[in-house]
């Protein structure tokens, strides 16, 4: 499913990745966990495309991804990846229903068109009862439902989530915590999660240790 050989970045004279070699299975939930600074978020936003690495090759599902020029890119990230960020990234203006069509209309798709499926998985998350309400009007739990809805919109194949539970409370985190798993068990992704949460990291099918711009053992 993804495959990264000998992934280099760096800002400058700053190398955050020093030849990172991965490999993630269809349908794996792996959490990446390790000190700020050891480069997890950096890791992260190459394997979904929003940075290029200075060397190295990333693999999604077969298609080397940084070799696909800026539109192709887009196009492959709109249609196959998901994205889950720790401050929801929300838009205030739009209802919840209307956020979660964002990545459909994007692909071309009318708000009509997307609005079912929207109302699916909001329905799923529980908030039913909240499709119109805007962000400004929902719970922090609530509004990071909404983001996951988002980041399912387009039924990606994998989704990546850069610490999704830092900004929760205790209970609002372990409800995020068991309806990952419970995703991956219904609609098959690959989520790779970014975290500094132990409860989480500890659900993972598996744990990859990061410190100073490399994979621990």
């Amino acid at each position: 499913m993804i495959l990264a050989r000998n992934i280099i970045k760096k800002y400058g004279e700053l190398t955050v990745l020093k030849g990172i070699d991965l490999e993630i299975k269809p349908k794996e939930v792996v959490a990446i966990v390790g000190p700020s600074g050891a480069g997890k978020t950096t890791l992260l936003h190459i394997i979904g495309t929003l940075e290029k690495p200075n060397q190295g090759e990333v693999y999604i599902n077969g298609v080397n991804i940084h070799q696909l020029n800026d539109q192709k890119i887009s196009e492959f990230r709109n249609k196959h990846l998901g994205f889950v960020f720790q401050f929801h990234q929300l838009l205030p203006e739009f209802s919840a229903i209307e956020n979660v069509c964002i990545p459909a209309m994007i692909g071309g798709k009318s708000l009509k068109e997307a609005k079912p499926r929207a109302q699916e998985l909001l329905t799923l998350m529980g908030l039913q009862d909240r499709l119109n309400h805007r962000p400004s009007e929902l719970s922090g739990g609530e509004q990071q439902r909404v983001a996951v809805a988002r980041a399912l919109m387009n039924n990606p194949m994998v989704v990546l989530a850069d610490e999704p539970s830092g900004n929760l409370d205790s209970v609002n985190r372990t409800q995020l915590h068991n309806l990952f798993f419970t995703l991956r068990d219904l609609f098959g992704q690959t989520f790779i999660i970014v975290t500094h949460d132990n409860e989480l990291a500890q659900m993972a099918d598996r744990i990859i240790h990061m410190r100073d711009g490399k994979l621990q053992d």
